[in-house]
């Protein structure tokens, strides 16, 4: 290989180099203001719990909702929409609260209408817990839509819907991996 390449080479690997350090540092500023905003609803038990309950794939309750709350966050800073960022991290982490595992249908909660009726049960579920702004409120009642018939009321609530959505489609592909995969149990023996 000639100089040139080389310095080619090495040019790109400084660029790629470059490229995901400013990701890891762009991940690790958002993680932060999830931190601060909703240090209460991390550390909450029925939080914690969502790690318990897979959602799409492999992925669990709680990594979507994260991951959820993150692509929010990137949605509203790289289209420059003004919106409180505080009730959109709190309505990210809490539009899939409804603490049960949708596979699995019991006497009490058959499932067949999950997609449905969700949203209500993670409302009420939340409103038993924490104080909810009317748009904290809006983004877990109609993260749904078109599903929930009336459409998201506020630029937050938009934003946490077209967020699920694409975070939804990419774990149900499984293109979505990273901190809350369920990794499929070895056989014994």
């Amino acid at each position: 290989m000639g100089k040139t390449a080389e310095h080619m080479l090495e040019r790109r690997s400084e660029r790629q180099a470059l490229k995901w350090q400013r990701k890891l540092e762009q991940f690790r500023r958002i993680q932060r203001q999830i931190e601060m905003e909703a240090a209460d609803i991390l550390q909450s038990e029925n939080f914690m719990r969502m790690k318990e309950y897979l959602q799409h794939g492999n992925m669990t309750v709680n990594a979507h909702v994260m991951n959820v709350a993150r692509y929010s966050i990137y949605i509203s800073e790289k289209l420059h929409i003004r919106c409180s960022r505080r009730e959109l991290i709190r309505g990210a982490l809490l539009h899939d609260y409804f603490l049960y595992d949708w596979h699995v249908p019991d006497q009490i909660n058959p499932h067949r209408l999950h997609g449905f009726y969700h949203p209500g049960v993670a409302l009420r579920n939340a409103l038993q817990e924490y104080k909810l702004t009317i748009r904290e409120q809006d983004i877990i009642r109609k993260h749904m839509w078109p599903l929930t018939v009336i459409p998201p009321g506020c630029r937050e609530a938009w934003i946490v819907t077209a967020a699920d959505k694409w975070c939804s489609m990419m774990e149900t592909m499984h293109m979505h991996r990273g901190h809350g995969t369920v990794l499929p149990k070895l056989r014994e023996g």
